[in-house]
């Protein structure tokens, strides 16, 4: 024993035991970097551009957030998940993309930045090649079928998670709403829209969520900012 915890009172040396301990057993799944192709399913995450665009971040892309860029939902990224916690940057230098193949995605990805980022972040651990990867979620994101009223709307819409939800498994059959996750940050009166996650298989089918997508948005009233110009 050192002469440090010697002095220190027994609750204070088993309170600095029992968080040692509990550092030691955090799964690793949720803190690893993650193997290429191992995981359990996708989430295809859809971001509500218009809420974006609001944010410090959305001010600085003016590729996605200028005057006449009329996007309404927009793919964040296809995120390989574990069913608790995910891997990421799963190789140490990722493939190079070429501009090519950037550009043939900015009409659901309208960011060269955002397209770089989730394939070193997230495409690299799938352990597709970036081509095939990418047509996997242009793939999956056509596979969901946009309500009618969040296609282009030129009016703010005020609604509910619970309503966003329903409208998307109205809309698509193959929804349930276990597989849907609304996203607005912790604000519990009024939020604006952030992100609808759903999720899929690795077979391509819409799948339940894992525990990633437990956190939902709580606020009794949603807002979505109409798209620009």
């Amino acid at each position: 024993m050192s002469a440090v915890s010697s002095i220190l009172p027994i609750p204070v040396r088993l309170f600095c035991l029992s968080f040692i301990l509990a550092v030691m057993v955090i799964s690793p799944k949720a803190v690893a970097q993650g193997i290429p192709g191992k995981f359990d399913y996708y989430t295809l995450t859809l971001s509500w551009s218009p809420s974006f665009c609001t944010t410090p971040a959305g001010r600085n892309s003016p590729q996605q957030c200028g005057k006449t860029r009329r996007y309404a939902f927009v793919v964040h990224g296809l995120w390989p998940q574990y069913y608790r916690g995910w891997p990421q940057f799963c190789a140490r230098k990722a493939p190079y993309l070429a501009n090519r193949l950037i550009r043939s995605y900015y009409d659901i990805m309208p960011s060269k930045r955002l397209i770089i980022h989730q394939w070193k972040k997230h495409g690299t651990c799938t352990g597709l090649r970036a081509a095939d990867y990418f047509n996997q979620t242009r793939r999956l994101f056509d596979k969901i079928k946009i309500p009618a009223r969040y296609l282009r709307p030129n009016k703010p819409i005020v609604t509910t998670p619970a309503q966003v939800v329903e409208d998307f498994i109205k809309t698509n059959a193959d929804l349930q709403g276990d597989m849907i996750s609304i996203q607005c940050g912790n604000n519990t009166r009024r939020a604006r829209l952030k992100e609808v996650r759903i999720c899929f298989g690795r077979d391509g089918k819409p799948a339940k969520c894992g525990s990633n997508e437990t956190r939902q948005c709580r606020a009794r009233q949603l807002v979505l900012p109409p798209v620009r110009g």
